[in-house]
């Protein structure tokens, strides 16, 4: 990607002039961007934070078919959900892969009728679901499933076997079912992808992250720089805002006053228990609570596990964080299938939440909220001469074909007819990946090879990275030097991204170029090491550094229930730390 200041001197020069505009850098912004870089229309996409820094950043980390949509009767949503979930799976194979997922039920028959009234949308609240009804919505979500099938059916799962593999079982469990969904290593890596593959792919569009709208002067909007505090102003031809749980107050500084989302909060645990991590192995558990609500938990690496979601009406995104009551919810919801589990504060160590940009709603159960997504229109008028198209909704999985939809709308509008699909375009490390044995002990060789490092340590750079970890290997030149505080991490990668992924703040690398924070090994040790290589190969003074590393406290803190002592951090001898 280029450099942050080639693009700002070009946005200064006039080049966002008579493009479209985007606003939002989560995941349905960035698709937008591409689809549009892919059909040749030039287009300026500002974020106020950093790429998937908001929403997109905080899912349940799952690529998934919307089996639960299947209740409140979203059969085309689900569809989708599930066509573009196997796409993915081809597209991204890198961040993208299979989980079983076990669904452990209470009852054979319950729930029949209300579930029949939900599927014909005359009941809108969910409720309690026996077997009979999980198993009619699996054989609806195995026909979906038929494109581009790459996994097995659904089955049931003999109780036997259930509670060998899983003795923590409730008792009270009638039946356990296992169907196949997708789950993504890192959500904000693949949107940095998404977002470089476009500005790859037609050069005159731009993604600038740390920039804000902030209102409308004449015919042009007006953009303040978040890291340099400059303000500029481009002319756009078009706007469409993406900013998720924020459009509204981006709609205001457009002079739009409607209030369009309303959105709900879910928040995540990631909890250390190797226990747990054994037994659930490469399994998800998929699971109905006594509120009717639908809650997971699976095996992240090294004895890790993640837990949620909560579900709660929010009025505002900014701030949102993980609550001690949502912690109890999801500790007592555990408990209800896995009682035993005994999970305690002093287990977490991540916590992340996020605001679902949904249609606002007055009331009703937050589940019966709709998934899907919606565009509004808002033509000209006398204090704004271009048009705003507005999104409402949207998911991660079904990002692409949002995006395609936006694009179609954007490109009638502009008199520009469709060239391509992006429906089967792999993205960023993803490309070229070799998706069998031999192939892939090839890729394993060579990246080993180049970087000097063990086979199995080459192994970590490609599920991290795909085929990016090949150019990461030559930065490693054959002399890898290792991060004694971040095991797994090297001194030259991390340089790597600071200089090639559009790092601008420490909070950037240690959340979402990496996956530091969500390991728990944001410690002392291991953020001054990151701090020192950022500082050095960015250029930044000692004082930058400073400002970075309580920034990044006060994020970690607010946002990420991670408190760590970085006021004790050296804050100097930022020399020579990482260079190659």
């Amino acid at each position: 990607m280029r450099q942050r200041d080639e693009l700002m001197a070009a946005l200064r020069a006039g080049a966002g002039d008579g493009k479209i505009l985007i606003v939002g850098g989560g995941i349905n912004g960035v698709g937008l961007l591409r689809d549009l870089a892919a059909q040749g229309v030039e287009a300026i996409l500002v974020e106020r934070q950093d790429f998937a820094a908001g929403t997109s950043s905080a899912p349940s980390r799952l690529i998934h078919g919307g089996l639960r949509y299947l209740e409140t009767g979203e059969f085309s949503l689900v569809r989708e959900s599930v066509e573009e979930r196997n796409q993915l799976l081809l597209n991204a194979a890198h961040q993208v892969r299979p989980i079983p997922v076990w669904i452990p039920v209470f009852s054979w028959t319950g729930g029949a009728l209300a579930a029949g009234l939900r599927f014909l949308k005359l009941k809108r609240d969910p409720g309690a679901k026996g077997a009979l009804v999980v198993r009619f919505g699996l054989w609806i979500f195995d026909r979906f499933g038929d494109h581009l099938r790459s996994m097995p059916r659904h089955r049931a799962i003999a109780m036997p076997e259930a509670r060998r593999r899983f003795p923590l079982l409730a008792p009270r469990v009638a039946a356990v079912l296992e169907y196949y969904d997708a789950r993504i290593s890192s959500p904000e890596r693949l949107t940095m992808e998404v977002a470089a593959d476009a500005e790859a792919d037609c050069p005159g569009s731009m993604a600038l992250t740390h920039m804000e709208v902030t209102g409308v002067e004449g015919d042009r909007v007006l953009l303040s720089d978040r890291i340099g505090g400059a303000t500029l102003a481009l002319r756009p031809r078009l706007v469409v805002n993406c900013a998720g749980a924020w459009i509204d107050g981006v709609d205001n500084c457009l002079g739009i006053p409607e209030r369009l989302v309303g959105g709900t909060r879910g928040s995540h645990l990631v909890l250390d228990r190797p226990d747990l991590a054994a037994q659930l192995d490469d399994s998800m558990i998929y699971f109905e609570t006594s509120d009717f609500r639908a809650c997971l938990i699976y095996r992240l690496d090294g004895g890790k596990v993640i837990l949620g979601t909560t579900d709660l009406r929010c009025d505002t995104a900014d701030g949102a964080r993980c609550t001690d009551e949502e912690i109890d919810y999801l500790f007592k919801v555990l408990e209800e299938v896995l009682p035993g589990a005994a999970p305690l504060r002093s287990d977490i160590i991540f916590t992340f939440c996020g605001v679902r940009p949904l249609p606002r709603t007055v009331s009703g159960a937050t589940g019966a909220i709709s998934r899907d997504h919606s565009l509004r229109a808002f033509e000209p008028d006398a204090t704004r001469p271009f048009p705003v198209l507005t999104l409402v909704g949207g998911k991660w999985t079904t990002y692409r074909a949002c995006a395609a939809q936006i694009a179609d709308a954007v490109l009638s509008r502009i008199g520009v007819a469709r060239r391509c699909t992006t429906l089967q375009m792999q993205i960023g490390g993803g490309r070229g990946l070799p998706r069998d044995t031999e192939g892939r002990g090839r890729v394993l060789r060579d990246i080993s090879r180049r970087s000097g490092l063990p086979v199995a340590e080459a192994e970590v750079l490609l599920a991290r990275y795909g085929m990016t970890a090949l150019v990461i290997a030559d930065a490693l030149a054959g002399a890898p030097r290792p991060i004694p505080a971040l095991p797994g991490y090297w001194e030259q990668e991390i340089a790597w991204l600071c200089r090639n992924e559009r790092v601008e703040r420490l909070d950037d690398l240690v959340l979402r170029r990496t996956l530091v924070a969500f390991e728990g090994l944001a410690t002392e040790a291991g953020i001054a090491a990151l701090g020192r290589i950022a500082a050095q190969t960015l250029g930044w003074s000692e004082a930058r550094l400073s400002e970075e590393l309580d920034h990044l406290a006060e994020v970690l803190d607010s946002r990420h229930r991670t408190r760590i002592c970085l006021k004790e951090l050296p804050r100097h001898d930022i020399r020579a730390t990482a260079s190659g």
